[in-house]
C-alpha cells in the first residue's frame, strides 16, 4: 500500500507540473477565498445585552446565533472594501443611482472619480482626479477643500460640487465642468437683490422631483435655489433672519434638505443654522415666510451639520455641534421627539452628515472614535455599533439603495465599503468576485520610461542594456551621492577635488570654441572696449576718414585761447547771475 501511495504521489505532481491544456489560459479566481479575506474581524459588533439568567441551554445558545445572523443579514457590514485614494480626510461621497461610479471629496481640494467595474482586487484606485477649483487661466490659482457632492438623482450625468467659494459648480459623471453659478455683490446690503452668494457655501442638494433645480447653502444667511440652465443669478432667494441679539439678523446656514413623500405628498424643505434653529418652508413656494420655525432646536453658536428626512416625510433627524441627536415630527414640528447624546465632529469636520436608510428603517452616522452607528428611527437607540476606523473620526455615510451597501468616508483619508455578500448586489462584491488583473510588462516602471514630461536629451538610451537592471545604480557611489560630503557639497577627503554642482542649464552650454568659429563678433565679449578703440588711433591721425575736408583748410587745429581767471569764472561750478 505504501508503493502504491508513492506512485499516487508522483502522479499527482506530475500532473500539477504538466499543462492541463494548449493556448492561452484564462485567469481563474478563487472567489470565495478572495471575500474571505475582505471578511471584517469584528464583522458586526451587536450590541451586548445582560443575561437574564447566568446558565443558558444549548437550545438559547442556537436561537441567540440565529438572531445574530438575522442581524448581519439585516445591515450589510460583514465584509469590507477599503478605498485608499484620498491624501487627507474625506469630507463627502455620493454613488449615482445606478451603484456603478463612486465620486469621494475631500480637504485635499480634489474629488476622485471610481468605477466599480473596471476595478479588480488589486487595482482598487480611482480612474480620475479633479480640483474643482482650479483655473485654466491661471497657474497660480487658489484651492480649496471640498465641502459636498452629489449626484443628480434624475438626472446622473450632472454632480453637484461644492467648495469652500461662493460659487457652486455642476460637473459631468466624468469629471468635467459643465456649469458654473455666478457670485453675488458683497457691497450690497439687501441679499435678495445679489445675483448670488456673496461668501463662501456650506451645502446644498438637488430637487427631489425637477431634476433642473438645486439649492445651496451660504454663510450669507441665505438659501438660493438655481436652475442648471441658467448660471447667471439664482432663480429664487430664501434670506433667513436670525432673532439673536446682535446678530444683525444674519447668521450661517449649516444644512439643508430638500425632500418628498413616497406616497406623493407635498415636497418640504429644511434648513438648519449657527443661531440653532430649523426653519421649514414649502418644497414648491412661496418663500417669503416660513410655514414652521423652531429657534432653540439646538445650542446656538453650535455647527448643525446633519439633517434628513425621512422616505414618508414624516420625520426629519438632526445631528448638532451640541452632542446631540434629535428626532423631530414633522406635523407637530416644535418640541422634538426623541433626544439621544451622541459626540458631534461638526466642530472640525462641517460636513459630518447623518442619513436615513433608504427604507428609513434606520440611521446612520458616524462618531469621533470611528464607529458607525446605527440607530432606530422611532427611540434613536442603537441597534448596531461597529468599528470601522479606530482611534480617526468617521465624517460621512450613506446607505446605497440599489448595492444594499454602506459607504463610510473617515478623517484618515480611507474609503470604506462595507457590504455583505448574501444581501448585497454589485459594487463591492462584485469587484471582489473578479480575477486580479495580471500585471502588464508595461505597468512596471523600472522597464519602461516616463513620457509624460518629455524626454531629457541628457538622457542616455542604450538600446543593448539588460532589461531589469539600472545602470546608474550600478555602483555604491550612483546609489549614495551624498555619501562623504559635507553639508555644503564638498568632499571629506581633502585629496579628492572639489567638483562644481552642475546645473541642467549648464549642460546645455555648448563649449567656447563652438561659440568662437561660429557665432559672429563673439570674441568682443571678453575684450576691454577702451583697448579696441585705441588699436585705430594711430589709423584715424594718418588717414582720417570724417575730416579730411579740413585737411588743407585747417592742418592744423586751433583751439580757444583762455586766461586762468577766464577758466576758473567760467568753471562748470560757476553759477551764472540771474538776470532781473
Amino acid at each position: 500500500m505504501d508503493g502504491q501511495d508513492v506512485l499516487v504521489d508522483e502522479e499527482e505532481a506530475l500532473k500539477r507540473y504538466l499543462p492541463g491544456g494548449f493556448g492561452k489560459h484564462a485567469l481563474e479566481a478563487n472567489v470565495a477565498a478572495q471575500i474571505q479575506r475582505t471578511k471584517r474581524i469584528e464583522s458586526t459588533s451587536l450590541l451586548e445585552q445582560p443575561d437574564a439568567s447566568a446558565g443558558h441551554s444549548g437550545s438559547n445558545d442556537e436561537e441567540d446565533s440565529d438572531e445574530d445572523s438575522d442581524s448581519e443579514d439585516e445591515f450589510p457590514a460583514s465584509h469590507e472594501l477599503i478605498l485608499k485614494t484620498q491624501e487627507r480626510a474625506v469630507t463627502t461621497l455620493t454613488v449615482d443611482p445606478s451603484g456603478s461610479r463612486l465620486i469621494t471629496g475631500s480637504t485635499d481640494c480634489t474629488i476622485k472619480l471610481h468605477d466599480f467595474a473596471s476595478m479588480t482586487p488589486n487595482t482598487l484606485r480611482a480612474f480620475k482626479s479633479v480640483d474643482p477649483t482650479a483655473s485654466k487661466t491661471s497657474a497660480s490659482s487658489e484651492t480649496h477643500p471640498v465641502y459636498h457632492v452629489e449626484f443628480n438623482p434624475l438626472s446622473p450625468s450632472q454632480v453637484m460640487v461644492i467648495c469652500a467659494t461662493p460659487r457652486a459648480k455642476i460637473f459631468s459623471r466624468d469629471g468635467e465642468q459643465l456649469v458654473e453659478f455666478n457670485k453675488g455683490d458683497m457691497y450690497l446690503r439687501d441679499m435678495h437683490n445679489t445675483k448670488g452668494h456673496i461668501s463662501e457655501i456650506t451645502t446644498g442638494c438637488w430637487h427631489p422631483t425637477d431634476k433642473n433645480l438645486c439649492i445651496t447653502a451660504g454663510t450669507d444667511s441665505t438659501l438660493r435655489i438655481w436652475d442648471v440652465n441658467m448660471r447667471r443669478a439664482q432663480k429664487d432667494v430664501i434670506v433667513h433672519k436670525s432673532r439673536v441679539a446682535g446678530s444683525a439678523g444674519r447668521t450661517r446656514m449649516t444644512a439643508v434638505v430638500w425632500g418628498s413623500s413616497v406616497q406623493g405628498g407635498p415636497n418640504m424643505l429644511i434648513a438648519a443654522a449657527l443661531d440653532g434653529s430649523i426653519v421649514m418652508w414649502g418644497g414648491e413656494g412661496p418663500y417669503t415666510r416660513p410655514a414652521a420655525e423652531i429657534r432653540d432646536a439646538h445650542k446656538k453658536d453650535t455647527w448643525t451639520s446633519g439633517i434628513d428626512i425621512s422616505a414618508d416625510g414624516r420625520t426629519v433627524v438632526t445631528r448638532g455641534g451640541d452632542d446631540t441627536i434629535k428626532l423631530w415630527d414633522t406635523r407637530k414640528f416644535k418640541q422634538a421627539v426623541s433626544i439621544v447624546e451622541h459626540e458631534s465632529t461638526s466642530s472640525q469636520y462641517t460636513s459630518s452628515n447623518i442619513k436615513f436608510s433608504p427604507n428609513s428603517s434606520s440611521i446612520l452616522t458616524g462618531s469621533q472614535s470611528g464607529n458607525l452607528h446605527i440607530l432606530n428611527p422611532a427611540t434613536l437607540k442603537p441597534e448596531l455599533i461597529t468599528s470601522v476606523t479606530p482611534g480617526s473620526p468617521l465624517i460621512t455615510v450613506l446607505w446605497h439603495e440599489k448595492l444594499n451597501q454602506i459607504i463610510t468616508g473617515s478623517a484618515n483619508a480611507e474609503t470604506h465599503v462595507l457590504y455583505n455578500p448574501a444581501t448585497s448586489n454589485r459594487g463591492a462584491a462584485m469587484v471582489m468576485s473578479k480575477a486580479p488583473k495580471r500585471r502588464h510588462i508595461d505597468d512596471d516602471p523600472t522597464l519602461t520610461t516616463d513620457l509624460s514630461q518629455g524626454i531629457s536629451g541628457d538622457s542616455i538610451i542604450n538600446p543593448n542594456g539588460l532589461l531589469g537592471t539600472d545602470q546608474e545604480s550600478t555602483s555604491h557611489a550612483a546609489r549614495h551621492p551624498n555619501v562623504g560630503l559635507t553639508a555644503s557639497g564638498k568632499s571629506r577627503d581633502p585629496r579628492r577635488p572639489h567638483i562644481p554642482m552642475t546645473t541642467p542649464f549648464a549642460k546645455s552650454q555648448p563649449d567656447e570654441l563652438h561659440i568662437k568659429n561660429n557665432i559672429p563678433l563673439s570674441s568682443m565679449r571678453d575684450e576691454d572696449p577702451r583697448e579696441a578703440l585705441l588699436k585705430y588711433a594711430e589709423k584715424a591721425e594718418k588717414d582720417p576718414m570724417f575730416t579730411n575736408a579740413w585737411k588743407h583748410t585747417q592742418p592744423k587745429t586751433i583751439y580757444a585761447e583762455l586766461s586762468e581767471d577766464e577758466d576758473e569764472e567760467e568753471g562748470p561750478l560757476q553759477k551764472r547771475a540771474k538776470r532781473g
